[in-house]
């Protein structure tokens, strides 16, 4: 427990955008746009949902959490999370 606290006091994990978690998912596990498309549909889906012109829907968000084993929690954005970004 004192390691936790001493780790999140010196070494803030920052809020990520539900693209930024994405991404990171599809580096850890080597993945490309085009293995994301039983997930999100097409790769222009991909595309545009990485490139922030497109947001993720719901299934979007079930198929992804069900895919990498995650809470879908990381891929719904908050509107501070959005705020923070734009700052």
């Amino acid at each position: 427990m004192l390691i936790e606290q001493y780790e999140d006091r010196m070494y803030p994990i920052p809020p990520a955008t539900p693209v930024e978690v994405l991404r990171y998912l599809m580096e850890r596990h080597s993945l490309k746009q085009k293995n994301l498309v039983t997930e999100l549909g097409s790769e222009s889906n991909v595309s545009q949902i990485l490139s922030g012109t497109r947001n993720l829907t719901l299934p979007h968000i079930y198929a992804l959490a069900a895919r990498f084993s995650v809470p879908s929690s990381p891929f719904v954005a908050s509107a501070q999370t959005y705020s923070r970004r734009s700052a």
